[in-house]
């Protein structure tokens, strides 16, 4: 139990770093200093990272250890699109009164993310929460497997895209579209809102170059 816990807690520090670009992009990383920095032996760090590589998060490279893969617009291209449609889909497998019900939590981090953009802060993790809470009602398993699997992925792009203000101001104003096309019981509008959300982003990922 101890050596999973070791394994789970060392992945979501070498994710943060992955993310913050602490450990940079196209970069392969050293696995005896990060062992010496974070204190641990090689073996749980190197389990940290097979796992992290099993998710895509990073490249198993032979002969060259592990890598940080390079942004790369064809991932984000068949990625971005794939995560909107599952997120529609997880509208679809939820109860509207059990949606309803969420209103009020999305808007509060909505209220949230827009305080922390005024602070010129880092929404990306209330963005995530937000998505999170949307589809927290749907009843298929195999879906929410599918989105947990895919969704980290993105995390990279993800870090690029809420550095642009007017982009995140216009996806503040969505999610709070989004809520209220759920409050009224419009589903077919929430999809649609929820759908463009993720392509716009995409589009603005693809302007920055």
């Amino acid at each position: 139990m101890t050596r999973n816990l070791l394994r789970r807690d060392l992945a979501e520090e070498i994710t943060a770093r992955v993310l913050d670009g602490r450990i940079a992009a196209d970069s392969r990383i050293n696995e005896v200093h990060l062992a010496r920095e974070l204190g641990v032996s090689r073996t749980p760090l190197r389990e940290a990272l097979i796992g992290l590589a099993d998710r895509g998060l990073l490249v198993s490279a032979p002969n060259r250890g592990f890598l940080v893969p390079p942004f790369d617009p064809d991932e984000a291209r068949q990625l971005y699109p794939l995560v909107a449609e599952l997120e529609s889909l997880a509208l679809r497998w939820s109860s509207p009164q059990d949606l309803a019900g969420l209103t009020g939590g999305l808007d509060r981090i909505t209220a949230e993310m827009a305080a922390e953009l005024a602070r010129q802060g880092d929404l990306s993790n209330l963005d995530d929460r937000w998505h999170a809470l949307l589809v927290s009602r749907c009843t298929n398993p195999h879906l929410l497997r599918l989105l947990e699997q895919t969704k980290p992925l993105l995390k990279r792009y993800d870090a690029r895209y809420f550095g642009g203000v007017e982009r995140a101001r216009e996806s503040i104003d969505e999610h709070h579209r989004i809520a209220e096309a759920i409050r009224v019981s419009d589903l077919a509008t929430a999809m649609e809102l929820l759908v463009r959300n993720w392509v716009k982003t995409l589009a603005y990922l693809e302007d920055m170059g």
